[in-house]
């Protein structure tokens, strides 16, 4: 046994690890536990324990079985963490639009010229590329819409 260390501060930690000191002690030396109190002996159960190889063999069904719970349980739990995420995302653009409305209708009169200022008057030419432009977003769209219609939502 290893004398040489200082007394630890709390006497029950230092009783602790002295039994386990001599667990170790004894069982490298293969001792006989007659001779040891309950504590030394689990000690020595566990050090017997720690010193055993791993077993390396794993069960003939490991893999099914490990497929089958990986494959069964996060299924559940992830269509129910996509509801509640769907569920919180739709609450929260609409109380985005709830409050763009108030504040639309507050200040609207306010900063609403401003803005019919930036845009082009119907003549000019931004005028159809603007257009075009929201076209295409709404066609865009529409040809997810029916994509994810046709194929499912994985498409």
């Amino acid at each position: 046994m290893n004398h040489d260390l200082p007394p630890f501060d709390d006497p029950a930690r230092e009783r602790e690890w002295l039994a386990q000191e001599r667990a170790l002690d004894a069982e490298r030396r293969g001792l006989a536990p007659a001779g040891d109190n309950a504590r030394v002996r689990r000690y020595r159960l566990l050090a017997r324990a720690l010193r055993e190889p791993m077993p390396v063999a794993l069960p003939a069904d490991f893999a099914r079985r490990m497929a089958a719970r990986v494959t069964a349980a996060p299924v559940r739990q992830h269509a129910a963490e996509a509801r509640l995420e769907s569920t919180l995302a739709s609450t929260l653009v609409v109380m985005l639009l709830v409050a763009g409305g108030v504040v639309l209708a507050y200040y609207g009169s306010a900063w609403l010229p401003a803005f019919r200022g930036l845009l082009p008057s119907s003549g000019t030419p931004a005028t159809g590329w603007l257009l075009a432009l929201g076209g295409c977003l709404v066609a865009s769209w529409l040809l997810g819409l029916w994509q994810r219609h046709m194929h499912g939502p994985t498409a």
